[in-house]
């Protein structure tokens, strides 16, 4: 049983080996065309096959017209499914495919947006990233779907992902048809946030903050400007709004300390990654506080700021540190389309 196992996994790898070949890297907006669509028969189809044998055989023994007639009526069918499952996927669009950066040992998204550009819905589709579960959906006809699919953040930085299969059983599950996407993506994985010591002290100076973002220190009243998208809804000053004033927001002038910096050379006597993930769990107790923060990297240096935007752009800065900048994707490679 082991051995059929291992053979049956060793011819698997050798096929997706020979689609990586022959496909190339694909790059979006794809389209999957019939020469990249493969189809073999499932277990059950395996089954239904030795069946409809059977009954062949049992007809022509016993000269049966209406076992004969049921056994290419069944037939028949089989071979419009086979036509329906191909159908399935042939056609169908790809337009776009994102990744969400996560933490080291935890689970993200991949966000796929599907098009189907058919009269007639495309049902029993699967999505699967390498040996991950499956994860299933279906497009209804002339529709935009986007479907997620999880992948695990195994360690900081950058992670290829590996080709996603798509495929489907429908409509009787006696075929399997599938396709591999060799999409060129990759997941940023931040360092996972550790580490006990207390928040570095401020700079000295002072900060505007939002009436939604003020720190645990002491805060001024500083003004009012106009709000914009992002801002939190505590900040609008409501009782002018409801004298028909425009939508404003308080400011507030924070005192000296309430601006943080996050030092990498400030950590003597940790490791790399132990460096990392504790200014990784400084950084969100600063905008867990609502709190302004720099970050400094040996080399490289972000200026004070709050939100999530920021704190985005650090965790990224962190995840990155040490690593070779990203290549250029192949002009050759994204040629290749269908």
């Amino acid at each position: 049983m082991g051995a059929n196992a291992t053979g049956s996994g060793r011819a698997r790898s050798l096929l997706q080996r020979w689609a990586r070949r022959r496909q190339g890297e694909d790059a979006l907006p794809l389209t999957l065309l019939a020469r990249r669509i493969y189809i073999l028969p499932t277990r059950a189809g395996f089954a239904f096959a030795v069946l409809l044998f059977a009954m062949l055989l049992a007809g022509l023994n016993y000269s049966n017209s209406l076992t004969l007639l049921l056994t290419f009526l069944l037939a028949g069918m089989a071979l419009i499914g086979i036509h329906e499952c191909h159908r399935n996927l042939k056609g169908l669009h790809v337009v776009r495919a994102d990744v969400e950066d996560c933490f080291a040992g935890q689970d993200a998204r991949i966000e796929l947006r599907f098009e189907n550009g058919l009269g007639q819905p495309r049902s029993g589709l699967a999505l699967r990233l390498d040996s991950a579960p499956q994860s299933r959906f279906e497009l209804p006809p002339r529709s935009v779907c986007v479907h997620h699919l999880e992948y695990r953040g195994l360690r900081r930085g950058r992670q290829p992902l590996g080709r996603i299969e798509l495929a489907t059983t429908a409509p009787h599950g006696l075929f399997c048809a599938w396709s591999w996407l060799h999409l060129p993506l990759e997941a940023i994985v931040y360092p996972v946030p550790a580490g006990r010591l207390p928040l570095p002290g401020g700079d000295g100076r002072r900060a505007q903050l939002s009436a939604g973002a003020r720190s645990s220190g002491v805060e001024e009243w500083a003004a009012l400007r106009p709000f914009v998208p992002g801002d939190s809804p505590r900040a609008v000053a409501w009782k002018l709004y409801a004298r028909e004033a425009p939508l404003l927001v308080s400011q507030y002038e924070a005192e000296a300390g309430s601006e943080r910096v996050l030092d990498f050379t400030a950590l003597p006597g940790l490791g790399l990654e132990a460096r990392l993930s504790q200014l990784a769990a400084w950084a969100l107790e600063c905008e867990r506080r609502g709190e302004r923060f720099a970050l400094r990297l040996p080399r490289h240096a972000i200026a004070a700021g709050s939100g999530s935007a920021h704190l985005r752009q650090c965790l990224r800065a962190l995840a990155l540190y040490g690593e070779p900048p990203a290549a250029a994707p192949s002009p050759a490679g994204a040629a290749r389309r269908g």
